[in-house]
């Protein structure tokens, strides 16, 4: 197998989850994978391995109850934005918007953060003191 670029591997990886493919995902997740999820708020599970990585994402992509869709990708050297939605339920409500920093080394993801909006309220920091 070639090495494949930044943007092929991202490619693929999101038409693992658009195609509900989940069978593309092994020879794209690096054996030293990190990946961190978006859920439990506020910090997320952090899972390690390309094995454990490849069986989170799976799930993700055989849950017929979801839909992962890609908005916007952005690639820059080894670095990858991937902007989504990702629906949860039939509702209005039941969508969230959200973005993964992905990295890829020698045609393979070593590196997957997640973030979104979450539900609820986030504090703020605290007003400074009128003087």
């Amino acid at each position: 197998m070639s090495v494949r670029t930044t943007a092929e591997v991202i490619d693929r990886f999101n038409r693992a989850f658009t195609d509900r493919e989940a069978g593309l995902l092994p020879e794209l997740v690096s054996e030293d994978c990190v990946m961190e999820s978006v859920q439990p708020a506020p910090r997320g599970e952090r899972v390690s391995g390309g094995e454990g990585c490849t069986a989170w994402w799976t799930a993700l992509v055989e849950d017929t109850a979801s839909q992962f869709t890609p908005q916007e990708v952005i690639v820059a050297g080894d670095r990858a934005t991937i902007l989504w939605t990702y629906r949860f339920g039939e509702g209005p409500d039941q969508w969230v918007r959200g973005v993964n920093v992905m990295r890829v080394t020698d045609g393979r993801i070593v590196e997957a953060l997640g973030f979104s909006k979450t539900a609820g309220e986030v504090p703020l920091a605290a007003e400074p003191d009128a003087a």
